[in-house]
């Protein structure tokens, strides 16, 4: 059993005479949901918790105990984890949280009855990155507090009879009194390099003991036990089958009997200079505690960071729908305009059968919400009772809502944005007439909708220039001619955003760009971004293309290859509803 998965025993109950660590505990305690995504964790931070590491996670009881010493200097009394800015105050112990939320949600299996104690060991020592690399996964923010706490838990596991308390110039000294034994060296590098390629860790912060322990282990025997630690990684929360075994494999890598108890880790170097492996260790520490990564922001600054940028960007594209829909249109050289002519019956066909679909394709499903209460009904989270009854017991309101539940309502069907850009650069010469044909259809199938519908219609080249106005739909087919020279992606998408509001997230939305995507570096790499700020706030984006091996959409866009608009109007009608449902 590792030093901070503590199986069998209750946690604690005492907490000091000090105020401020029992509101602490219960406000870590209502930030775990979170993290591990469990509601039924209960969390103690003292000094003294933790059972002799760090922290732990104590499986049977669902409880988290973390050391209040690696709070450092911080009055436990002023933490208020709920502020994402806080929290880089005490990151060493926010990292702690953060791993043992980790076993919480990710050390799902225990070893069956009879397996031999030298594989279950490996086993439970594999899981240390194992779950880390899966935190990262469903939640990268968490990497910065992971990587916070890694020294503390790395030395913890390598030198437990030296307690968990050394911080600063202690953790050095710790590194330097690891043994160079095999036995230290797998495990040293089951703890540090393989949270290397779990993604925690860098490999250049690694590095010195990449070469501490190669001569110790061998590189092939190196190069197996990576193996094994790898495919930890990828393994599944509940296999335990697939755990042990690789337990049972490590053993055999490092010539030791599975059936065998592993030996622990003493941390105790003989006396004089300090081993090969502790002074790698030492540095690889000094290393990471060097690092200058920036601590994860605020969300709710974030959130307003990023409410400006859009804000301002909104304004923007309104100034350019102006510029291009204005009256008489942008002055250009040239229009690309050739002239109009009346749609076909199998045009108006298809404008009436894409209207038909277009009006679900925005009908969203029933969305749950999940609500907590004082009071019944719902389901009762422990956690929030035993917080109510703490607040009674200290004489205060209770303000904890330990009752939680679902409802799901239907949204209304919303109704519908549709902007279409359409290319009439020379590399679209060949393909005026099905360019046209499409953007009729697409225009025209507004009038057909059962939901309120507003459209508009440009081409692009080196200028943008209006075909269709908001709220307007065409009577005719508009006719191009494809001589242009440049490709203003960027701005046809930042006009017709200006226009319809296809940023705004109060309708179903979807932009149709009709392009054979064939840019140069400079506005592909601008229409990109303005492609991907209108995706980034939900409006679907459907790339027609034409048949051509040399065409290059941009990322992101739903691509449907362009043929016979009218023959294909099914078809677009279902890329387009497929679009607007996965528009995220």
């Amino acid at each position: 059993m590792t030093a901070h998965i503590a199986a069998g025993a209750a946690p604690t109950t005492v907490f000091p005479a000090a105020p401020g660590w029992m509101a602490l505990s219960a406000a870590l305690g209502d930030e775990v949901p979170v993290i591990a995504d469990r509601d039924d964790l209960l969390v103690t931070i003292a000094p003294g918790a933790g059972r002799g590491a760090p922290a732990c996670f104590i499986p049977d009881q669902a409880a988290i105990e973390i050391d209040g010493a690696h709070l450092g200097t911080v009055d436990p009394a002023t933490a208020a984890p709920h502020r994402a800015g806080d929290r880089a105050r005490y990151a060493t112990a926010w990292g702690l949280l953060t791993h043992e939320c980790a076993h919480a949600a990710h050390t799902r299996w225990q070893a069956p009855p009879g397996t031999p104690p030298g594989a279950a060991a490996a086993a439970l020592l594999l899981e240390e990155s194992r779950i880390e690399a899966a935190q990262i996964r469903r939640r990268p923010e968490d990497r910065y507090w992971l990587r916070a706490s890694a020294t503390h838990l790395i030395l913890a596991e390598l030198s437990p009879g030296t307690g968990s308390r050394a911080t600063g110039a202690g953790l050095a000294a710790r590194a330097r009194a690891v043994p160079t034994t095999p036995q230290d060296a797998a495990r040293t590098a089951a703890l540090l390099l393989a949270r290397a390629d779990a993604g925690i860790l860098t490999r250049t912060e690694t590095a010195t003991v990449t070469r501490a322990v190669t001569p110790v282990l061998g590189a092939d025997t190196l190069a197996a036990l990576r193996g094994l630690w790898r495919a930890a990684q990828t393994t599944a929360d509940t296999d335990a089958e697939a755990m042990i075994e690789l337990g049972r494999r490590w053993c055999e890598a490092l010539g030791t009997d599975p059936a065998d108890p592993a030996p622990e880790a003493t941390g105790e170097q003989a006396p004089g200079r300090p081993s090969p492996l502790g002074r790698a260790l030492a540095r690889a520490a000094a290393a990471i505690a060097r690092a200058k990564d920036p601590a994860p922001g605020d969300p709710a600054a974030r959130a307003t960071k990023t409410a400006a940028e859009n804000t301002a960007a909104r304004d923007a594209a309104r100034t350019e729908a102006g510029r291009v829909f204005a009256p008489g249109g942008p002055s250009t050289p040239r229009s690309p305009i050739a002239g109009t002519r009346a749609p076909t019956s199998a045009e108006r066909t298809a404008a009436r059968h894409l209207g038909r679909t277009l009006s679900t394709a925005g009908s969203r499903e029933r969305t749950p919400a999940r609500t907590t209460a004082a009071t019944p009904p719902g389901r009762l989270r422990m956690r929030g009772a035993l917080a109510a009854e703490a607040q009674r017991a200290a004489g205060a309101v209770p303000t904890a809502e330990p009752f939680t539940r679902t409802t799901r309502t239907t949204v209304a069907t919303p109704p519908l944005r549709l902007g279409v850009a359409c290319d009439v650069s020379g590399s679209m010469h060949a393909f005026t007439a099905p360019v046209a044909s499409a953007a009729w259809i697409l225009a025209h199938a507004a009038r057909h909708t059962r939901v309120p519908a507003t459209t508009a219609t440009v081409t692009f080249s080196a200028q943008v220039h209006p075909i269709t106005h908001p709220g307007t739909a065409p009577r005719e087919v508009t006719e191009f001619r494809a001589c242009g020279t440049g490709h203003a992606i960027d701005t046809a998408i930042t006009a017709l955003d200006g226009a319809l509001d296809l940023s705004r997230a109060d309708a179903a939305r979807l932009l149709v760009i009709v392009s054979d995507g064939v840019f140069g570096p400079t506005r592909t790499e601008a229409g990109q971004a303005a492609l991907d700020r209108l995706r980034a706030t939900g409006c679907a984006v459907l790339w027609l293309t034409p048949d051509d091996p040399g065409a290059t959409p941009l990322r992101g866009a739903r691509v449907h290859t362009l043929t016979d608009p009218a023959a294909t109007a099914r078809a677009i009608g279902q890329a387009a509803t497929a679009a607007m449902r996965t528009r995220r």
